[in-house]
């Protein structure tokens, strides 16, 4: 009897996914647990297992398109199975509409130069592909859909903008004048100061007038779009402030060379993040308003210590997996819970619960060669640490000059809850924790 392949629930606070990529075709043989699709929320992409060992007979819900949780997804059974008559089930598979083309009218403006849209009829469109053609200003009747009963899919949405060099229509050509150049002797003739604060809204619809002939228009991911709604939120959240302190880190070289053979004895990789978590913790349980979010009706002071660890995913952005209570755990736990969050963040395996519930954040920017950084609140948190390149300086030591490993440690945090003097009393904890390691 064919199995159903449905959309789980990916976490508390996370209702619906949209299915990224399927990496199994419809006829292919199954192995169970085998990864069979990807699925992107707004925090992570995550990998679905086969259910049971078979063949892939039916994908109901196509690339790019978002369903609910408990959605079939697909079915899996043997060759020649019959499907149930009504494959997807009783609930909607898909979250959209259907529209047509002049439902779209109004909405994005049509880059082949069409005065007037033709009112063929879509069929079944959904959000993902909705959006991406309002932001990138896509006549959808122009693309041909290559899902189920024509559907058009995120895939086909992808390839059309890839394929193209679409130019907008224009009235007219501005001045030469009125087209300002690069660098500070160039200024716009209209107010650089908007009266407001800029927000996602304002800056999702692509600049076209940018878009020159031999550009390319790179399509905005969920998880990039989450990235800058959540930046862009926080700045205009918190009073950021920030403060840098450097830290000779002598003494944590000293001991990561000595231990470094035991821990890969123990099946672990050593490295310097453990002892930055370490050293925080330390400090958040001394100062605990560090560990605190704002409220209007008062400061909530976190007394679970959970430190979010900044993942760099490459061209995706980045990732914030949560090292739990990470004050009750020794170095080896750190450098176990490190190993296992990184590897698994960069191979897709986090859950969504594993990226909230944070109370602080650490971000190694120095891993670029960076110095030092102004790093952005991870809302609703009230302080983030910034850990620059570890680089051998000429520093005064015992009013002697010696060669010493040094870091540059940055604490931005939130002026509405944190002063400057608990600022720099936590940091100067943290540097203090890393120059007497013991």
């Amino acid at each position: 009897m064919p199995l159903k392949v449905i959309m789980p629930k990916l976490g508390e606070s996370v209702v619906d996914g949209t299915v990224n990529r399927w990496l199994k075709h419809e006829g292919d043989q199954v192995q169970e647990f085998e990864s069979l699709l990807e699925v992107e929320t707004a925090k992570v992409t995550t990998e679905i297992p086969s259910p049971a060992e078979g063949v892939l007979l039916k994908i109901i819900v196509q690339e790019g398109e978002t369903v609910d949780a408990g959605v079939i997804l697909a079915w899996i059974g043997n060759v020649g199975e019959q499907l149930p008559e009504d494959p997807s089930g009783s609930k909607p598979a898909v979250r959209n509409t259907t529209i047509s083309a002049n439902d779209l009218k109004g909405e994005s403006e049509v880059f082949s130069g069409q005065t007037q849209m033709p009112s063929k009829e879509l069929g079944f469109v959904s959000p993902v592909v909705a959006k991406l053609a309002a932001e990138n200003k896509l006549d959808l009747t122009l693309i041909t859909g290559t899902g189920e009963n024509g559907r058009i899919t995120k895939k086909d949405v992808l390839d059309f903008i890839s394929h193209q060099q679409p130019k907008k229509h224009q009235q007219s050509e501005p001045a030469p004048w009125e087209t300002p150049g690069s660098g500070d002797l160039f200024k716009p003739t209209v107010n650089i100061y908007p009266s407001q604060p800029t927000t996602s809204q304002d800056t999702a619809a692509p600049q076209t007038s940018l878009i020159k002939s031999r550009d390319t228009m790179l399509p905005m991911t969920t998880k990039r779009k989450a990235i800058a709604d959540h930046m862009i939120m926080s700045k205009h959240t918190s009073a950021h402030v920030t403060t840098i302190m450097e830290a000779d880190l002598s003494r944590i070289i000293t001991h990561k060379l000595v231990n470094q053979q035991q821990f890969e004895v123990d099946g672990l990789k050593l490295t310097f993040t453990p002892y930055f978590v370490a050293s925080a913790a330390q400090a958040l349980a001394q100062f605990p308003l560090i560990n605190s979010s704002w409220s209007e009706k008062g400061i909530i002071l976190h007394h679970d210590i959970n430190i979010g660890m900044a993942v760099s995913l490459g061209e995706d952005g980045l990732i914030v997996p949560i090292i739990r209570n990470a004050d009750r755990l020794s170095l080896s736990g750190l450098a176990r819970a490190v190993n296992d969050l990184s590897t698994r963040a960069r191979s897709k395996k986090l859950s969504p619960d594993e990226t909230t519930g944070g109370t602080f954040s650490i971000t190694n920017h120095g891993t670029g060669r960076s110095l030092f950084a102004t790093p952005i609140i991870n809302q609703p948190q009230c302080s983030i640490l910034g850990v620059g390149a570890i680089t051998k300086r000429a520093v005064v030591v015992s009013d002697a000059i010696a060669i010493r490993s040094m870091v540059y440690l940055s604490l931005t945090f939130d002026h509405r809850i944190l002063d400057g003097n608990s600022a720099d009393a936590f940091l100067s904890k943290v540097v203090d924790t890393l120059e007497n390691w013991q």
